[in-house]
């Protein structure tokens, strides 16, 4: 089993797990577990596999341009339709050549497609997992802008 100290252990893992013992309380360290996450280490036998270092990166990514309430704003738009520049910009309240700049980084990071008709181009989001993550975040803030209740637990006895 590689360790910090263990100088056969790959330099990667050995600065990983310094880190990751080094953030952790004293007396709180958990069992060595393969630097993968893999789901089958000792302590989370049902857990899924944790993240990678890259999936991690993307994710943050992902949520860094969704964190601008303008392109926020504009992803919940187009996920229920097409829509111009010109439209977006009338209902987000923005000039066209932000709600242009907006698009283009949206755009760039995979989170809305384009298709040109003419001189017009028409904008939408079409991938599955961003449209859930945009309905579940307003299905979880209230329009206050406070959380909004969960819904209530179903009993199983009933």
């Amino acid at each position: 089993m590689d360790h910090p100290s263990d100088p056969e252990a790959p330099p990667a893992q050995q600065t990983a797990r310094a880190r990751r013992d080094a953030s952790r309380p004293a007396g709180r360290a958990l069992p060595d577990a393969p630097a993968t996450g893999a789901a089958d280490a000792p302590h989370a036998p049902h857990a899924p596999h944790a993240p990678t270092e890259l999936q991690l990166a993307a994710a943050a990514d992902t949520f860094a341009m969704l964190a601008s309430p303008a392109r926020l704003h504009l992803v919940q738009l187009m996920s229920s339709g097409h829509f111009d520049v010109g439209a977006l910009a009338a209902q987000v309240g923005l000039s066209l050549p932000t709600t242009s700049q907006h698009l283009s980084k949206l755009r760039l990071a995979g989170i809305v497609s384009a298709r040109r008709e003419g001189r017009h181009s028409f904008y939408t989001v079409e991938d599955p997992h961003v449209l859930s993550l945009v309905e579940q975040i307003f299905e979880h803030i209230a329009p206050d802008g406070t959380l909004a209740p969960d819904p209530p637990i179903k009993d199983s006895r009933a």
